[in-house]
């Protein structure tokens, strides 16, 4: 994959058409050979827009067949794998969907088999109302002690990979400079590489915007999500106030808006995806997409319906899903697509300092 990774990149290093909208070819230019290093960076500078392929004029059934977006995806798949904390079950998760689902499945059945033991089977369709309902179901220690521990192995996993990732890229050079961080996390931020040069990525049809727009609604409501929690957080344990909270509250408020734009998110990436050419994709890569996707939207749909029904007789079995799943995902994320976001940054911010070495 490695020596394919070479060859194509050569062939694009003469022609040089491509290196005015993405990153990625201007960074290989500076390189006189890719080795596995380099092909772990360049694959997460990648963003897949896509824009190179329907660009080129060299790509099958021309006889160099370049395809830089598959061989990218595939580059990535072999990082994810490589600096996961567990080679087996790496290998374990090459089917990700259905591990995806298996995973989440079996953490729902825990949880439900902890409160059907501890109160009776009837505990799973009681009402409960007012602060600390959600604790009558699951007790606040319970809840807690669990995502301290799945948060910790998640968390310790991830930065373990993150650190071989980024000590293999930097070739014993440090990585990050002030100047750097800055230029990535403002890159990071805007989504700037989702833009194909400026006319967007390349799906269904040329320069759309579409693949941009649904992951902004991701990643921004991923980050008001967490701030969600932390203001809950804030109102338990410092103001002594118990969930759960009002409608207008700053938690709710700000839970909805994340579950919501993650729910239309993902949903739209997965459209997106299904209609978009299949020839510049990897099916490993697709598949860890569609399970990343797919957890996204189980975790969004479950806290807004738990939201919606918290004052009804389905909110312990709707808690006991959403839990578990939450659960499902924090087992997942070393193994899988969550990773990719971290990689990225990391390689982002090697580019950064590359282009600010140039000037």
């Amino acid at each position: 994959m490695t020596a394919e990774l070479d060859r194509q990149l050569t062939i694009c290093n003469a022609c040089r058409y491509c290196e005015g909208f993405c990153a990625v070819f201007g960074a290989a230019q500076l390189r006189d050979a890719i080795g596995t290093p380099d092909a772990a960076y360049l694959s997460s500078l990648c963003h897949d827009c896509r824009m190179c392929y329907d660009a080129c004029m060299f790509t099958p059934p021309h006889e160099y067949a370049l395809n830089v977006p598959e061989v990218m995806a595939q580059a990535r798949v072999r990082t994810y794998e490589r600096y996961a904390p567990s080679q087996v079950l790496a290998r374990a998760a090459r089917s990700p969907l259905g591990g995806a689902l298996t995973a989440i499945v079996i953490a729902v059945a825990i949880v439900a088999f902890a409160v059907v033991l501890r109160e009776g089977a009837g505990a799973l369709a009681t009402p409960h109302h007012g602060a600390g309902a959600f604790y009558r179901v699951v007790p606040y220690v319970v809840m807690l002690v669990a995502a301290m521990a799945l948060g910790a192995y998640a968390i310790v996993a991830i930065a373990a990979g993150a650190a071989g990732y980024a000590r293999d890229i930097g070739a014993g050079t440090p990585v990050v400079t002030g100047a750097s961080l800055a230029r990535a996390l403002r890159e990071a931020l805007a989504l700037t590489y989702l833009k194909g040069g400026g006319a967007g990525c390349y799906d269904a049809s040329r320069g759309s915007a579409r693949r941009r727009a649904f992951h902004a609604l991701v990643f921004w409501g991923f980050l008001a999500d967490l701030a969600a929690t932390t203001s809950a957080g804030i109102l338990q344990d410092l103001m002594r106030r118990l969930p759960p909270y009002p409608l207008w509250s700053v938690p709710v408020v700000l839970g909805t808006i994340g579950g919501v734009g993650i729910a239309v998110g993902a949903a739209g990436l997965i459209a997106v995806k299904r209609r978009s050419d299949p020839r510049p994709m990897d099916a490993r890569m697709a598949a860890l997409d569609y399970a990343f996707l797919a957890v996204l939207e189980i975790l969004a749909l479950t806290g807004l319906a738990l939201l919606a029904l918290r004052d009804t007789a389905a909110m312990p079995a709707l808690l006991v899903v959403h839990l578990g799943s939450v659960a499902g995902a924090f087992a997942l994320a070393p193994y899988g697509k969550f990773v990719h976001f971290v990689y990225r940054f990391i390689a982002l911010v090697k580019n950064a300092d590359e282009r600010r070495n140039l000037v």
